[in-house]
Order: structure tokens, then sequence, then C-alpha cells
């Protein structure tokens, strides 16, 4: 069964840090390019980061460049976020993705180019 399980979530107050991670399994990551996804309430799912097949090329959504970093360990068959100086608004659940597609500085896929998604796991900033 082709799966991708997301963990790291959790409450952290404003200016704190989470790593999230994404586990695939029934698959090897190595050939596909992963994105980030959040949606917090009564908004839409927003693509936030998204990392090539290699990891050598990587975009970020505005809200969150500079702060949030995307990278992958295809030996373990995982990719993760760090999030640093977390706010308030970064409050959403978080879902990764995984598609056969292109991602760079050049190109930010749209969630509907991606094949599999996660479950999601919950982020709240919160003091």
């Amino acid at each position: 069964q082709l799966q991708l399980v997301e963990s790291g979530g959790g409450l952290v107050q404003p200016g704190g840090s989470l790593r999230l991670s994404c586990a695939a399994s029934g698959f090897t990551l190595d050939y596909y390019a992963i994105g980030w996804f959040r949606q917090a309430p009564g908004k839409e799912r927003e693509g936030i980061s998204c990392t090539s097949r290699s990891g050598g090329s990587t975009n970020y959504a505005d809200s969150v460049k500079g702060r949030f970093t995307i990278s992958r360990d295809n030996a373990k068959n995982t990719v993760y976020l760090q999030m640093n100086t977390l706010k308030p608004e970064d409050t959403a659940v978080y879902y990764c993705a995984a598609g056969r597609i292109s991602c760079g500085s050049y190109y930010f896929p749209f969630s509907g180019e991606y094949d599999y998604w996660g479950q999601g796991t919950q982020v709240t900033v919160s003091s």
C-alpha cells in the first residue's frame, strides 16, 4: 500500500520551532518531487514548499520564505520541513504530497499535480 505519513506537529509558542517529517511506505521517494501544503480553518489549501527529486532545487511561498526549510533524506525515504520563528498565522493542518513532477525556483507545482497525499498533522502556534 502506497502511503505518506506526516508527523511532528503539535502545540508551540510563537517564535518557536517544529520539524515535520513525511515518511513514505510502499514506494520510494527517489522518483518524486515532494510538496508541503497547509490548510487553516476556513481557508483554502496553500502550497508552502516543494523539493525536487534530488533535493537540489527547492521553492517556498513568500509567507514562509526565510523561516521554513525543506529537506529530504532519500536513504530514509523521508522529507522534512523545519519550521522556525513560528507565528500564530502558521496554525494549520500540514500535508505532504508526492508527484512525478518538477519543482524548482522557476516552478511551484499546484496541488492537483501531486499523486499521493498524507493524512496531515496539526500545527498550532499559540501562547
